[in-house]
């Protein structure tokens, strides 16, 4: 039973909402978001497909996502809309960004009196269907858990998914409908991953739909000023060769799409400082009085008219991707970024008034060793006589569909040991913040696996969703943390999978370290 405490929090959300579609059809969907609130509702594709569905004849959605009162005790998921338990819901929609978020995934199945494996769904049961940014590299270690997955841009094909709802009699009939797409994947029909789905440029951009000050981009208006990259970078998935390169939106759409009332914008997209007019862009929401954000700068396009734009939208931090340690790594991941660059943008940072640079780097790339952290220390310790510097550091994950899969983690030794070194030598000179080893780990297993380590977080979140228990599951299928390569990398096929026993418990909402 749904706690009044919940309700409570449920209804100041709501009221607090601008933009929110109310809808009323035959057909409701559960739009599920396997992170908390402030999570989901930051997620530009989440509100693109609310949108979407929420345009279709005979359909509507409700939200839902994991809930975040009380861990210890976890209550089913239910609708933000009605109140509506997910498990009450035909058809379950789910939006799913990255590979951690699969526990999310389980625990919103589970606790929700829903079988989590789809083998064990029946007639009686929702569909659950799945799509997101975790489907442009792989998407396998999901598939036991749900019916089918939106490979790609999901703008296009979820017409085709609703039709097929509406259409078919039966579940069996469904799938065969679904799978008949070039870019849904049927787990229990198909043995390949159909390719990357990319949608037409009419479609462009995904825009809010809703605002609301209860995420960390509080009643922020978002708007992708472009999609994809037109640059390289072995390690990242949204590299050029995703879905053609980068699509540039022209400043008049973006413009015009902004509501009058919106105080802050935010321009997304893998590459928005690549955007050929983005001074022109940040300088017009500027001059119409709202504060602006850009959700990714590239270092070789820092120039003072840019960063000036920048500060004037309210900017106090400038903040870019050094990526690689030293200049050997940087060239080795095909990165832009020269030492030449970072300079240039820590004066540009110093002169028009901000307060400090920030750089996030990976540690843990192939090839690294001591002497490029310490090249490393020296160089930031240079940049930060010209500016204060903040670091953030992520360990390395190789990612299938790039040119650096199946490379194998570092160790979670190894990259302790190297940010020890860095925090040593930077020690007084610059703020440094990394995101755990450990997890990153985890992270690393799901990114190069398939539907066995799938099952495998089935058996750590049922077991506590500790990293010990994490740990004990992968370690069971050969992998190790000392970051030997991972013992089968499975390409894109499907491999079958024994039937996995049932478990009653409530999991736990989030996994801890």
């Amino acid at each position: 039973m749904l706690s009044q405490a919940t309700r409570r929090v449920i209804q100041r959300r709501l009221d607090d909402e601008v933009g929110r579609i109310e809808k009323s059809a035959p057909l409701r969907i559960a739009l599920a978001y396997p992170s908390p609130y402030s999570v989901g509702m930051s997620s530009l594709g989440y509100q693109q497909i609310y949108r979407i569905l929420q345009s279709l004849d005979g359909v509507c959605c409700e939200r839902v996502f994991l809930p975040d009162l009380d861990q210890a005790n976890p209550e089913p998921a239910v609708s933000y809309e009605r109140l509506r338990p997910l498990g009450d819901f035909p058809v379950i929609a789910l939006s799913v960004a990255y590979e951690l978020e699969l526990a999310g995934v389980i625990s919103l199945l589970a606790n929700s009196g829903i079988p989590t494996l789809g083998s064990e769904r029946t007639e009686r049961h929702p569909l659950v269907i799945a799509g997101g940014p975790l489907t442009f590299s792989n998407p396998l270690p999901l598939a036991p858990f749900v019916d089918a997955i939106v490979i790609g841009e999901a703008e296009g094909i979820m017409e085709h998914v609703v039709l097929a709802i509406q259409s078919c009699a039966d579940k069996k009939a469904l799938l065969d409908r679904l799978a008949e797409h070039p870019h849904i994947f049927v787990p229990s029909l198909h043995e390949e991953l159909p390719p990357v789905g990319k949608c037409d440029d009419e479609v462009l951009p995904a825009r809010s739909v809703i605002r609301t000050p209860h995420t960390e981009l509080a009643n922020m208006f978002l708007v992708e000023a472009e999609r994809g990259c037109s640059r390289g970078c072995q390690y990242c998935v949204m590299r050029r060769s995703t879905n053609g390169g980068m699509r540039v939106v022209p400043p008049e759409v973006i413009l015009g799409l902004v509501p009058e009332d919106a105080k802050k914008v935010g321009l997304v997209g893998a590459a928005v400082s690549d955007h050929p007019k983005i001074v022109e862009i940040v300088n017009a929401l500027v001059d119409s009085g709202r504060g602006v954000g850009l959700s990714s700068l590239r270092p070789d396009r820092l120039k003072e008219p840019f960063v000036m734009a920048l500060k004037r939208a309210g900017y106090r931090t400038l903040t870019t991707a050094l990526d690689g340690i030293s200049e050997a790594m940087r060239q080795m991941i095909e990165r832009r970024g020269r030492e030449e660059h970072f300079r240039a943008a820590a004066e540009n940072a110093r002169s028009v008034g901000m307060e400090r640079l920030k750089l996030y780097l990976m540690l843990g790339l192939p090839g690294e060793t001591d002497a490029d952290i310490d090249e490393g220390v020296g160089f930031i310790t240079e940049l930060s006589q010209r500016v204060p510097i903040a670091l953030g550091i992520a360990p390395f994950c190789a990612k299938r569909k790039t040119p650096l899969d199946a490379k194998p983690f570092a160790g979670i030794d190894v990259v302790s040991g190297r940010l020890e070194r860095l925090r040593a030598g930077l020690r007084g000179k610059a703020d440094v913040r990394a995101t755990s080893a450990k997890w990153a780990w985890v992270e690393y297993v799901l990114a190069q696996g398939n539907q066995t380590e799938g099952l495998a977080v089935l058996e750590a979140v049922q077991g506590g969703g500790r990293f010990s228990d994490y740990k004990k599951a992968f370690e069971a299928l050969g992998y190790s943390v000392k970051g030997e390569q991972a013992p089968r990398l499975s390409g894109n096929g499907y491999v079958p999978i024994a039937p996995h026993r049932k478990s009653s418990r409530k999991l736990p909402l989030h996994s801890s370290t």
